[in-house]
């Protein structure tokens, strides 16, 4: 018989009802036994439903508090010195928010993107004395709630080799060097969890996927060597990729079972038919745990046929990774154009066809009719006229070299951009957003169920930014912005007003701890019917004299943060967005806009896995940024930011967006990930973030000032800016105006140092 299993379900709830506990937790509105009768509530809910789906292993350990990476952490015992030595949830919320429910202020750990996901982990900080124990219960205690229930668990562990590389050093250290510490506490875990009655246990390795150096290739085999001693059976999970050269060795590692995905890499299935022997499990991921597409379940049983023509042993099935990353049920979603939500599964359906895909092998005409649903959803899909538009085919044919070039370099720009703007050094500004309080939000959604006329609204939206306005004025910022606050998402807010998106009304998705966004779907052929930003913009600059930035949320971003058709290359989706926002940017710079900021925060999250692919990416995400930017006259000067991410290896592709003035997130690295720009001697203009937003602290100004201090050991004060992490959405008034009064006394204080 073929078993079916799920890698990890979602957190959050189908309402977001963790979200909501841990931010009432946070305030101290709830104590700690409501927060924990939360998550029990959720974590069973999801249990009994994805056991209604027919699964024969329910996954455990995928539920967290914050990050499943934090969560191994403190299980091994890995708590940075500055957070003292308690493992409780006031210690792993400091570690995650940088504050403990006293208030008292830590230095949070820093977080960066999940592979190539919009999902953010805690990275891990490990010494080179690091021990490691045994220091928490949660995952043993979870296991013992579900088999109360009556369910067979399958606990989820992230692998220690993936966990290792993940984790960041405090000196030049080789961290293959703790494998030998490390490994005791993974098998004490398994020896646990064989104690409770646990027959298999997914170890999650997915750097798998990645170009690994030999040295930790041959880590595998001595770790999987010494883990095959403990009285489990361990399904090896990989995700994101293909196992590529790598599938000869995955496969002889002394592990009972190995799950590969068939959604991003089909073609694998071959090499690893040819090395894996068949007294092992294969479990096949064939069910897209990242998009929200139907399968096409006619294909995905080819595929099992195929493997069953070549492979005796037993196949499992399964989503391809963890559905963390989708909604949780599609029929939640009243709304939807009938059409299109025929072609859509969410985390619920995704399991539905994992037991319709098991029926068709085992009861094939029992399971006729699901296929026919499938095939005739599949088919209506490919044959609609709803994804395609005559006038965007014909503005693609039109994009040539010419359009992705400013009219004269950098320098001539700047000098340009200078006589215009008239800024001091170190100008100050913020990213963009303003904190988005009960009233803003009220008035937003009244106007979308109708309650308020657009003039009411329009009238609303105006008193707020000039609020915006007037605070920013009297904090003294150089560079203004409107505040944001008609944007419910940077990448929703755009989707709305554009052709070819679909929006739904729960459809959830955890980007972390307690804040998620609801992906818009782009089922079609992408164009702009009308200004998005222009009235807002134009509002806030007839305000003030000061200069005033145009917000916008650049392609590739908007690409990466939503559900993508899968009917189409991604750089051909990039292009059609990034011709809707040129035309956005040019009619910004035609109403008097001097700066226009376009964001790509997820610029350097859709790396592939493999770098042999990275340049491909790199190509078309670089001159779809230069297709958007590139309209305006030297005297407008861009501006891009970019969020947690490393920037050492694509440091290159980034100077080649041409942008006039990039700002980045360093504060939490301590200004670490500035190093790739004065590595490469990043020739334009750089704002280096000094104010951690991620956390509820109030930074001084003596933090700031040694912040910016560090990075002018480096970098000339003519290239710096001054001004926040990220924006100040989901920040509370009285924090940003402390803060940013700090930031601002910051650049004072450096320009008088320097004359």
């Amino acid at each position: 018989m073929i078993k079916i299993h799920n890698l990890g379900f979602p957190r959050l709830g189908e309402h977001r009802e963790l979200k909501f506990a841990l931010e009432r937790y946070w305030r101290g509105e709830i104590d700690q036994d409501e927060l924990e009768r939360i998550a029990t509530e959720l974590r069973q809910r999801h249990w009994r439903l994805q056991a209604s789906s027919g699964l024969d292993f329910i996954p455990v350990g995928d539920f967290s508090y914050y990050d499943q990476v934090l969560d191994t952490s403190v299980m091994l015992g890995v708590i940075p010195e500055r957070f003292g030595s308690s493992t409780g949830v006031d210690t792993y919320f400091r570690m995650a928010r940088g504050q403990s429910t006293d208030g008292q202020p830590y230095r949070a750990c820093e977080m960066t993107k999940w592979f190539d996901t919009n999902y953010h982990y805690l990275v891990p900080e490990v010494t080179a004395d690091q021990q490691f124990a045994l220091s928490s219960t949660k995952l043993f205690d979870e296991t013992s709630e579900l088999q109360a229930l009556g369910y067979q668990p399958k606990p989820v562990l992230l692998g220690p080799l993936t966990w290792l590389w993940l984790a960041k050093t405090t000196s030049d250290f080789n961290k293959l060097d703790l494998v030998d510490r490390l490994l005791p506490v993974y098998g004490e875990i398994l020896r646990r969890l064989a104690d409770q009655g646990v027959e298999w246990v997914q170890i999650d390795e997915p750097i798998l996927v990645l170009d690994l150096p030999s040295a930790w290739k041959n880590a595998f085999e001595a770790v999987y060597n010494r883990l095959q001693s403990s009285p489990v059976k361990i399904l090896l999970a990989t995700y994101f990729g293909e196992l590529g050269e790598h599938a000869s060795f995955v496969c002889r590692l002394p592990v009972a079972g190995l799950h590969i995905d068939l959604v991003r890499a089909p073609e694998q299935l071959a090499s690893v038919l040819d090395n894996f022997a068949n007294h092992k499990i294969l479990s096949l991921g064939l069910i897209d745990g990242r998009n929200i597409w139907r399968t096409n379940l006619n294909a995905a049983l080819s595929t099992i046929t195929a493997a069953r023509e070549r492979f005796k042993g037993e196949l499992w099935l399964a989503p391809s990774c963890s559905l963390l990353h989708v909604p949780i049920d599609l029929e939640h979603e009243t709304a939807l154009n009938p059409t299109i939500k025929s072609w859509l599964a969410f985390a619920r359906q995704k399991l539905t066809e994992l037991e319709v895909l098991r029926l068709a092998i085992e009861e094939p005409t029992a399971a006729a009719q699901d296929l026919l649903v499938s095939a005739n959803a599949i088919r209506s899909r490919r044959e609609s006229t709803l994804i395609h538009n005559p006038a965007v085919q014909a503005a693609m044919e039109k994009i040539n070299d010419s359009l992705m070039q400013r009219q004269n370099s950098f320098p001539v720009r700047r000098g340009q951009q200078q006589a215009r703007l008239n800024l001091p050094r170190y100008p100050t500004t913020t990213i963009g957003s303003f904190p988005q309080t009960p009233e803003i939000r009220k008035a937003r959604a009244d106007f979308k169920r109708g309650l308020i006329s657009e003039i009411d609204y329009i009238k609303h939206m105006e008193q707020t930014i000039e609020f915006c306005v007037r605070e920013q004025e009297s904090l003294g910022l150089d560079v203004l912005v409107h505040g944001e606050g008609e944007r419910n998402d940077m990448v929703e807010y755009f989707g709305e007003q554009l052709d070819g998106f679909l929006f739904t009304a729960n459809g959830w998705v955890q980007s972390y701890g307690s804040r998620c966004v609801k992906p818009p779907i782009i089922y079609g052929d992408v164009s702009r019917p009308k200004p998005m930003t222009v009235r807002w913009s134009q509002y806030a600059q007839s305000l003030t004299d000061k200069p005033m930035k145009g917000m916008l949320t650049g392609p590739v971003t908007i690409l990466n943060w939503s559900f993508v058709r899968d009917d189409q290359p991604r750089s051909t989706t990039a292009y059609q967005l990034a011709l809707a926002i040129r035309e956005e940017v040019n009619d910004l710079e035609r109403a008097g806009i001097p700066i226009i900021q376009i964001d790509e925060a997820a610029f350097r999250e859709g790396l592939p896995p493999r770098q042999s692919r990275w340049q491909g990416y790199l190509d078309w995400a670089v001159r779809a940024f230069r297709l958007c930017s590139s309209g305006v006259q030297d005297s407008t000067q861009i501006h891009t930011h970019m969020c947690y991410s490393e920037f050492n290896d694509i440091i290159t592709s980034i100077a080649d967006m041409d942008a006039d003035v990039i700002t980045i997130e360093t504060s939490r690295s301590n200004m670490e990930l500035l190093e790739a720009f004065i590595d490469f001697n990043y020739p334009n203009e750089i704002g280096p973030g000094v104010y951690d937003i991620h956390s509820p602290n109030v930074p001084t100004t003596g933090d700031m000032i040694a912040l910016l201090k560090k990075a002018g050991e480096h970098i000339a004060p003519d290239q710096l800016w001054v001004n926040p992490d990220c924006g100040l959405k989901t920040r509370q008034w009285q924090d940003v105006r402390t803060s940013l009064a700090n930031m601002t006394e910051a650049a004072k204080f450096l320009r008088s140092a320097i004359g």
